[in-house]
């Protein structure tokens, strides 16, 4: 084993130590990567409208220059179907798919979301991820899959394609039944057939790739060309160009929104990821180092040609299933794969369209997770709701819209609850145990005594719920004559809601109620006393626990009452 990597130098901590004991078995998993990704990323290339090859150039140096610089052992980095997704959405006003214009503004959008992602890291950002809820991720990627499956039905049935919505494409498809040619049709279904194949016998085999060799084969074999299947093309063959995309202040104004959206999509998914398999084998995760990774990730693929790449949970999952445990496997793919640019491009020339659009296909449909929404609906209805609104913004409004949606509803979504907290009243129970009493008129932790445990941060929107809830507890039922806040779910009291809390307090007081508090953390403590409440409040009238503020109300309960 290779002597452990020095703490002061955070590079490559997704590759060392390296164990030798585990050089082969890394490798294998790198080959597995590589048969499973290159059909995937060729893919890939088609929904970004980028030329194919590019996508062959998202495994090469990017993987590289994240396993230098992320600490995640393993995420792996590469094309995705999301961020190409959202490429696709705001390039295609710019310029035509595929032109060399298309493919400088794809540069510059890597560019900038690397740029977007080093300033991430500076302002400690990292936190944006979190507001992508998992509902809205899985609600937003099934939409991205339904776009991804409409956009491919026209090669696969080999009729005149359209361009627009996704509404507006599924309907000019339907149109177009009659048109539809056999051959590509069978084509596209033997594709499929194949896949889905070697899935139910094995799901190690690379069927995409075994499906797209098989294509290749039969196009040439069967002269597919001639009986009026379309084919790629030629692919240039030999290693990436190396440039720096031009940018211009126009193209930063118009790529900009865009670039936002896949940037937030990165941090959040790639978080996620990353933290996932972090978790699962109880390793370290520096999501800073990671976000510093990505931008380098990025600007290798802006800077070679390539567009957008993002942390794959498909690829990671691919290399975990075939027993990678480091980025040694990452880069083992990232080998193959420049083989194959440098002189296996050449038969890519034959590939039928069909055939790469039901790969394509495919992974649009994996996208649509229906396990995942039906999980949603059995115990959460609202955020099924949620998931179902955030995929038909993406369907009928575009992703960059259904991004920016998704952010919105799942801050909505956390303000929704936060707003109304579960609250509650703190009682004894006969065994002498703790329990929560909805907040009612009449609950009291004791006679004469309520301890209420408001049950979120207090902050301006729900300022007002304190008051509702205090109004409920002392207004009606046997008298009050200690009120006790319980801080344990508070950890922020912002301005607003400082002063709404002043003036409950003051009510309390001249209604003849002794205000205390309990379980108050010290960074709430210090806020208290900035807003000038806890020298009004007094030293006197804070409690370490519920439990202290229980018994002091007893010990100064007169002799007698009950």
């Amino acid at each position: 084993m290779v002597g452990r990597w020095p703490a002061h130098l955070p590079l490559l901590r997704g590759l060392l130590p390296v164990d030798r004991s585990r050089l082969v078995p890394e490798v294998l998993a790198g080959l597995t990567l590589a048969a499973l990704a290159i059909p995937e990323v060729l893919g890939y290339a088609r929904i970004a409208g980028m030329p194919v090859v590019t996508g062959l150039y998202t495994m090469l140096l990017p993987p590289v220059v994240f396993a230098l610089l992320g600490s995640s052992r393993h995420l792996v980095i590469g094309a995705d179907s999301a961020t190409a997704a959202i490429l696709a959405a705001g390039l295609t006003a710019l310029a035509v798919p595929g032109s060399p214009r298309y493919v400088q503004l794809a540069g510059t959008a890597a560019l900038l979301v690397a740029v977007l992602l080093v300033l991430a890291r500076v302002l400690r950002l990292g936190f944006l991820a979190n507001f992508l809820s998992r509902t809205v991720l899985v609600g937003f990627l099934t939409g991205v899959g339904l776009q991804v499956a409409v956009s491919q039905l026209g090669q696969l049935l080999g009729v005149a394609e359209v361009g627009g919505s996704t509404v507006t494409q599924l309907l000019h498809t339907l149109r177009e039944l009659p048109s539809a040619r056999p051959v590509t049709v069978a084509v596209s279904l033997a594709v499929v057939a194949v896949v889905l194949g070697t899935r139910l016998v094995a799901k190690r085999v690379p069927g995409a790739l075994l499906a797209v060799i098989g294509a290749i084969g039969a196009s040439q074999l069967l002269g597919l060309p001639a009986l009026g299947v379309a084919v790629l093309g030629p692919v240039p063959a030999g290693r990436p160009g190396f440039g720096v995309p031009g940018l211009s202040v126009a193209d930063i104004g118009a790529l900009l929104p865009m670039v936002i959206s896949m940037a937030v999509v990165i941090l959040a998914q790639s978080a996620a990821t990353s933290r996932a398999y972090g978790l699962r084998y109880g390793e370290p995760v520096d999501s800073d180092a990671d976000l510093v990774g990505l931008a380098g990730a990025n600007l290798a693929a802006s800077v070679t040609g390539a567009f957008v790449v993002n942390g794959s949970p498909t690829k990671t999952q691919m290399v975990d299933s075939a027993g990678g445990c480091s980025q040694l496997a990452q880069l083992s793919a990232s080998v193959v794969v420049l083989v194959v640019v440098l002189v296996l491009t050449g038969p890519l020339a034959g590939l039928p369209l069909a055939a790469l659009a039901a790969v394509v296909f495919l992974i649009g449909v994996e996208l649509v997770d229906v396990a995942g929404l039906r999980r949603i609906y059995a115990v959460r209805r609202t955020e099924f709701g949620v998931a179902l609104l955030t995929a038909a913004a993406v369907v009928f409004l575009g992703v960059e819209q259904g991004i920016v949606l998704a952010i919105a509803v799942s801050v909505v979504d956390h303000l929704r609850h936060s707003y109304r907290p579960r609250s509650s009243v703190l009682a004894k129970s006969p065994a002498g145990h703790w329990r929560s009493l909805p907040v009612a008129p009449g609950a009291r932790t004791d006679a004469g005594l309520v301890i209420h445990r408001f049950g979120t941060s207090l902050y301006f929107a729900n300022a007002s719920r304190l008051v509702e809830d205090v109004n409920t507890l002392t207004r009606s039922g046997p008298a009050v004559s200690w009120y006790c806040l319980d801080g344990a779910a508070i950890g922020d009291v912002d301005y607003s809601a400082a002063l709404v809390l002043g003036t409950v307090l003051e009510n309390l007081r001249g209604g003849g109620v002794r205000v205390v508090f309990s379980n108050i953390i010290d960074p709430v403590h210090a806020q208290l006393d900035r807003y000038g409440l806890a020298a009004t409040i007094g030293a006197d009238c804070f409690y370490e626990t519920a439990g202290e503020a229980l018994d002091a109300y007893r010990s100064a309960r007169p002799p007698g009452t009950r």
